[in-house]
């Protein structure tokens, strides 16, 4: 096997772009995948299963990305160690993908507003200067158009019912506090910007986004700016630890076998 070699600021600037994504599609991945047998109809505990499935998917290919930059073999072995095996302040993951929830109607906005952003997010990669990272963009934008139809015919059925409306308010006030650190930028996209390998910041989408949530919920949202510090994606929120301990579970088993 290759070992690590030594990069300029360029490629760990690319890298902590990539972990960000990855980390965040990983543990969505995860609370979508938790709702199996709980959700509450089974086209939903099947619908959701698959979409977790087409996030822990992408996942991956973004972390054999992150090794291919490393000069390290994208084996499954390293690939899991990538993603299970880090210190917690080595992870980039947001706020609002480690948050825990057991109520439909705020999984179901979560999930609405993650691939809202997601779908918009992968379209900063399109151009980029990475063959392969183009290459995983489009297999990826391919699946997001069937989440988006997916969150949004539910949505459409609970919005035309009072009730329904109501429950997706009081999910969207649970929500919408997270979504300005999932707009929060690893600490190397300035760099990743300069060298092409992405095209836009993730905090420019902010405006797009408040009004796409605005116009699918009905209400007027506004997504404060971030301060300097806040929404760190270098610090773990409260949930990550617990929701990391369920996803070793059957890796601490045997840590050096191949899942």
């Amino acid at each position: 096997m290759t070992g690590p070699k030594n990069h300029g600021v360029e490629t760990e600037a690319e890298i902590d772009v990539l972990l960000a994504f990855a980390d965040d599609e990983h543990l969505m991945g995860q609370q979508h995948t938790e709702w199996i047998g709980v959700a509450p109809f089974l086209e939903e505990d099947l619908a959701f299963a698959s979409i977790g499935q087409d996030e822990l998917g992408h996942a991956v290919m973004l972390y054999e990305l992150v090794l291919e930059l490393r000069d390290t073999e994208t084996s499954d072995l390293e690939i899991d160690r990538l993603a299970y095996r880090r210190g917690d302040d080595e992870y980039r993951s947001a706020a609002l993908v480690e948050f825990p929830t057991n109520d439909w109607a705020e999984a179901l906005v979560r999930h609405w507003i993650y691939d809202t952003v997601e779908a918009r997010r992968w379209s900063l990669l399109e151009g980029s200067a990475n063959e392969s990272l183009r290459a995983i963009t489009a297999s990826a934008l391919r699946e997001e158009s069937y989440h988006l139809r997916h969150a949004n015919a539910l949505v459409d059925s609970l919005l035309i019912d009072p009730e329904g409306r109501s429950r997706l308010d009081a999910a969207l006030d649970v929500i919408l506090p997270l979504v300005p650190g999932l707009l929060h930028g690893a600490a190397g996209e300035p760099e990743a910007i300069a060298s092409s390998f992405i095209t836009g910041s993730l905090a420019d989408l902010a405006d797009e986004i408040a009004t796409a949530i605005s116009e699918r919920f009905e209400r007027p949202v506004s997504l404060p700016a971030s301060t300097d510090g806040e929404h760190d994606r270098a610090q773990r929120s409260d949930a990550f630890g617990p929701l990391m301990t369920r996803m070793r579970e059957v890796l601490d088993y045997d840590p050096e076998a191949s899942w």
